[in-house]
């Protein structure tokens, strides 16, 4: 128990004494605090930039599928990833899409889907690209 009570003790005076350090959090707290903030805003636009990249990649894997069908008209892929891209949110803003076929050979489809990650911190925003791959469905003969 004397132990405990020479603590209690010490840290009742310091408490009350306050000392030269008297009011110093306030001053630290005043200096890290923007750092703590810009970290926090950049964590977030990190975070938004991965959800734009899984947005654009969605878009770009709904439009292969659309455009890998049998006998798809031309541009039913570029359609189904505008409409998902419509239905997502402005995660992608400005988002385009662009799905091509093999010109002498169709049997390969490619969509890519482009634009820029929705803006956190004003003035900041990272470019998105991504491409989706798929072998378009056609009759063979076994």
């Amino acid at each position: 128990m004397r132990g405990a009570g020479r603590i209690v003790a010490v840290l009742r005076r310091r408490l009350d004494a306050g000392g030269a350090d008297r009011g110093a959090n306030p001053v630290e707290l005043a200096v890290v605090m923007p750092l703590i903030l810009v970290l926090l805003f950049a964590a977030i636009q990190v975070a938004v930039w991965f959800v734009a990249r899984s947005t654009a990649l969605n878009a770009a894997q709904s439009g292969v599928n659309a455009q890998r069908l049998l006998q798809a008209p031309p541009g039913a892929g570029e359609a189904r990833a505008a409409r998902f891209l419509n239905a997502a949110g402005d995660w992608l803003v400005g988002g385009k899409s662009a799905c091509t076929t093999d010109a002498p050979d169709p049997t390969e489809v490619t969509c890519t889907v482009s634009g820029r990650s929705l803006s956190v911190i004003p003035g900041v925003s990272f470019p998105v690209r991504q491409t989706a791959h798929g072998t378009v469905e056609r009759w063979t003969t076994g």
